[in-house]
């Protein structure tokens, strides 16, 4: 490129010095930082690659053979490449993957499978379901009567008889299974066998365990669902975006709906991201991931509660901990705002029958995608739990507070023991 050239078109750090340096603070977070927020991964440095490309120069309303623009001779073929893809990473008959993340693939399969007003059934927030799953403040719980169930007091699990319980008496049209925070397992063929009894679509949103499911460490819910919605990101460890999987006979209803229902034109910089995130989980490391995933979670839940911390259902069989701090006299956002400061990120969250509010509530979610993405083991973990408990201990004792030399003292350790261990894409 020659002078003039730069001239014309200069790099981020000349054009806006601003910005570029707020990227690079970002850069250093990350790498400096124990990342346990459980929706979040490090993608790889070719998806970050793809995201960054010229496609997002480029647009292309409608769906490959079938465009609305001209122009499309690479875009059609990268779209079909990341369809197919998918179908063979999940072993789908159908695949859209235009979403532009995982809460609108939630709406598409609504518009697509429920009229307006209809009735639909999920697991309610703060049991560990999710907003779009029916919850009174998102349009599904707007748009839709939408009624929930729970788990159960005794042991916080999905109690399966209130399930069918409730879809015998509401009758609804989808069920929806999935969370945002439960540890354990889904059975999705007991689910399937609840919307089956009472003629209802079964919906699974995988968001969080679609890495899982991909690595084959957790059930594919598949073969029992009329679609499957996902992000991209979290554990499957692509681009932010959403995809919806289905049943053929389901596949001109879903397309409709994500377009021209519900967006315009797909963003292909993400398409193209997509496509190399399930090339990559395609791979047979990617299932030594996956496995790596669960029993790094396995193994922080066991430190954890050596250090007296509590478990919401006593464990996990999946990527994430939902721990109860009402033990440690301290909640949730607190204790989490105190670890940002010592350089470890999890979020507040709230735990089932929690009895303070969802702003401030009992619990802490913690992930472990991120950690495993940088080659950890068993034999960290424990280590990890040793920076929790230090900070939970040190903002217990002072009103919820750490001195900022304390935090130095832990955000240098952190970076000393993250080391050894770089993380991906950076």
């Amino acid at each position: 490129m020659s002078d003039a050239q730069r001239e014309r078109d200069p790099s981020l750090a000349v054009s806006d010095p601003a910005v570029h340096e707020l990227l690079l603070a970002e850069d250093r977070r990350q790498r400096d930082s124990i990342r346990l927020i459980a929706s979040e991964n490090y993608a790889s440095k070719a998806v970050l690659e793809a995201s960054a490309s010229s496609l997002t120069n480029k647009y292309a309303e409608g769906y490959p053979g079938r465009r609305y623009y001209e122009g499309m001779d690479f875009v059609d073929p990268l779209e079909r490449l990341a369809i197919d893809r998918a179908k063979q990473l999940f072993g789908a008959e159908h695949a859209n993957v235009q979403p532009y993340s995982g809460s609108p693939a939630n709406l598409a399969v609504l518009l697509a499978l429920v009229p307006p007003g209809g009735t639909i059934m999920g697991l309610s927030l703060p049991a560990g379901g999710h907003l779009t799953h029916g919850w009174k403040v998102s349009a599904t719980g707007i748009y839709y009567k939408s009624v929930q169930y729970g788990v159960r007091e005794s042991d916080h699990r999905i109690d399966m008889d209130q399930v069918r319980e409730m879809a015998r008496e509401h009758q609804p049209k989808l069920i929806w299974v999935g969370h945002s925070a439960y540890p354990r397992e889904l059975d999705f063929a007991a689910f399937a066998e609840v919307a089956a009894e009472v003629g209802a679509h079964l919906v699974a949103d995988i968001a969080h365990i679609s890495g899982l499911v991909a690595g084959g460490v957790h059930p594919s819910p598949v073969p029992h669902c009329a679609a499957v919605t996902t992000t991209t990101h979290k554990t499957l460890r692509g681009p932010r975006g959403g995809l919806i999987l289905s049943r053929k006979e389901f596949a001109k209803k879903i397309d409709k709906a994500v377009f021209p229902g519900l967006q315009g034109g797909p963003h292909n910089h993400t398409t193209a991201a997509k496509a190399v995130a399930f090339n990559e989980a395609l791979q047979p490391e990617f299932k030594t991931y996956a496995a790596q995933v669960v029993t790094n979670a396995k193994a922080l839940g066991e430190a954890l509660l050596s250090r007296g911390f509590e478990l919401i259902t006593g464990g996990t069989d999946n990527h994430l901990l939902l721990v109860d701090l009402t033990n440690r006299g301290i909640s949730g956002r607190v204790a989490a705002q105190a670890l940002n400061a010592c350089g470890i990120e999890l979020n507040g969250n709230s735990i089932p029958f929690d009895k303070r509010k969802p702003f401030d509530p009992s619990g802490i979610r913690i992930g472990l995608a991120s950690l495993t993405s940088r080659g950890m083991g068993v034999e960290h973990m424990d280590a990890v739990a040793g920076f929790i408990d230090a900070g939970v201990r040190e903002a217990a004792a002072h009103e919820g507070a750490v001195s900022d030399e304390f935090a130095q003292r832990s955000r240098a350790s952190v970076a000393e023991f993250l080391a050894a261990f770089p993380a991906p894409g950076l």
